[in-house]
Parts: C-alpha cells; structure tokens; sequence
C-alpha cells in the first residue's frame, strides 16, 4: 500500500499579496519526485457557502449575477462566505436572507467540499433549505441580483445541459435530485 504521507518539502515560502479574502503564497519546495521546484497557493479566509433553497412545490430559487472573475453572467443557488472558523450555517443562513429575502425553517447539510485540488485551499459547505418564508432581500452594495423561482425539474435540466456552470450549484442539485429519486424529499 503506498503512503498518504506528505511527499512535498516544503525550501521556503512567501506571501506575495494579501487582502481580506485572500492571500497568494509562493513556496520553494523540493517536489515528490525529489527535483527542486515551485509551487504558487492561494489561501482563502473564507467558508464557501451555498444554499439549494427547495419550496413544498419543489420550486427552487436562483440568483442571476455578472460574475467579475468570469467576465460573464452566472446563474446559480444563492451562494457566499463566512470567514474560517465561524459556523458555516449561520452564513448559509445570512446568504440566503442576503440573496432571495428567504429563510428557512429546516436545514440540512448536503455535502462538505474544496473547490480547488490545484492551487487553492478553499473549503465549503452545502445546504438544503425547506419550509421557506418570503421577506425582503438584503443585497450587499457589490451585488447586482436577479431572483428567479423556478421549478427544481428544469434546474435539473439546466444542470445537465450545462446552462448551469456554478461547481456549488452542480453539486447541489445532483445532491438533491438523488434525494428525490431515493424518497428522501
């Protein structure tokens, strides 16, 4: 059986930018195969959180936004941050309020996940939010939201048609409509 052990040493490492959200690292390491090499890190101070609102009717909510990094419009489940170390709910909570003006009565944890295995260290959770409750939404000033109610079926085929990119939603809605062939939902 081969080793789970670390394989990478670790020469030095410096941090070349930081700011609220992120920081990138640049590390000098002597790789697995034992040659001298480099290897960049984006460290992330934030829980990715994301919420798969689903009504009685089985009606989900979806936010539409220009994503920046993308430099296109994305549609996907309300999704946001807690900072490390918090409770991940509590900002799944405050993401879905923030996004849709919806809170949620039962909550349940779909999946634990990382988005990246390359460069990245970010770290998530996925919710399922039933028992829904319509008040006002509470965009943040960065964020220019459409909300659309729209039935769970066609999220299913928007996913499966690749209209849907978002990798949180992805899953999400995998999740879910696996519950529902199972008569879990």
């Amino acid at each position: 059986m081969q080793s789970t052990e670390n394989p990478w040493q670790i020469v030095s490492k410096k941090t070349i930018y930081d700011n609220p959200w992120i920081s990138l690292i640049h590390h000098e390491v002597i790789n697995p195969s034992g040659n001298a090499g480099i290897y960049g890190k984006v460290h992330y101070k934030n829980w990715a959180i994301g919420v798969l609102p689903l009504d009685d009717e089985l009606n989900t909510y979806l936010v539409g936004q220009y994503r920046f990094v993308l430099n296109q419009y994305s549609w996907e489940m309300p999704e946001g941050g807690g900072p490390l170390g918090t409770d991940p709910l509590d900002a799944a909570k405050r993401e879905l309020l923030e996004e849709t003006g919806l809170k949620a009565r039962e909550w349940t944890k779909l999946h634990d996940f990382h988005l990246s295995n390359s460069v990245g260290n970010e770290f998530g959770q996925i919710y399922l939010a039933r028992g829904l409750e319509q008040f006002e939404a509470e965009p943040e000033e960065t964020e220019e939201l459409q909300v659309r109610k729209v039935p769970f079926s066609e999220v299913y085929r928007m996913v499966c048609n690749s209209e849907i990119t978002d990798s949180m939603t992805v899953a999400a809605v995998l999740r879910v409509q696996l519950m529902i062939l199972e008569g879990k939902i």
